[in-house]
């Protein structure tokens, strides 16, 4: 039986409750995750998990969407305690999440610096180490825009860049749902483009937006803001 389970992951932030909304596929032969949090996260999504019912040493492949720190933080963790897993990325995000080219959240934070007021620059100073600290783990199967595969029902790679140029999304066939990664977010009960601040090409992302019109979309999860139903169509549209 195809299944797909969406589980949400609460945590403190700067004082702040916090939540992101990781997905997980299966069917007889697959457990797949999509995505898998900031560092340390391994116990909370295990016990997110098995609190669905979910067994995860039978866990078989981690996609992830893009090479962000909250969404392949803990990947090291899960390869080192699962260690038959394969890892899944697009051909583009591969050599960042694998560490032979240098992260482009990295090189963000570092084009920036000198630009910052002196009062801020420590707290950049201490983001750039922790991005410098995440774990780079090697990916087994490189991903390609429109690429299908019938794992869980079948389901197809969409390239969504413009938040990340290697970002993907993945369209779910059975249920006829888009796992969004970062390409949107749900904030305050709208589906929304993600925060621009962080989505290295506006204009490119708003393109991937377009794009998911040409998808028959029941549901949109969304990793910040999670699952969005309503008259979707149109809420891309509108974006």
């Amino acid at each position: 039986m195809n299944k797909l389970t969406v589980l949400e992951i609460k945590f403190d932030f700067n004082g702040d409750t916090n939540s992101i909304f990781p997905v997980i596929l299966s069917d007889e032969e697959e457990m797949i995750l999509i995505d898998c949090g900031y560092p340390n996260f391994l116990p909370l999504i295990k016990a997110a998990a098995e609190a669905k019912g979910l067994d995860m040493s039978k866990l078989t492949k981690i996609i992830i969407t893009h090479h962000d720190f909250d969404h392949m933080g803990a990947l090291a963790e899960f390869k080192r305690e699962y260690p038959h897993i394969k890892i899944l990325s697009s051909i583009d995000d591969a050599k960042y999440i694998s560490g032979k080219e240098k992260s482009l959240r990295l090189q963000q934070a570092e084009a920036i610096y000198d630009e910052l007021p002196e009062e801020q620059k420590e707290n950049a100073w201490n983001f750039q180490r922790f991005l410098e600290s995440i774990e780079n783990v090697e990916v087994d199967i490189c991903l390609r825009d429109k690429e299908a595969f019938s794992w869980c029902g079948g389901i197809e790679i969409v390239g969504t860049p413009g938040h990340m140029p290697g970002h993907i999304s993945i369209y779910v066939k059975d249920s006829k749902t888009l796992v969004a990664g970062d390409a949107l977010v749900v904030e305050d009960n709208k589906l929304v483009i993600a925060n621009p601040q962080y989505t290295l090409d506006i204009d490119e992302a708003r393109k991937s937006i377009e794009k998911l019109l040409n998808y028959d979309i029941h549901r949109i999860i969304c990793y910040h803001g999670g699952i969005y139903t309503e008259s979707i169509k149109e809420a891309l549209q509108n974006i």
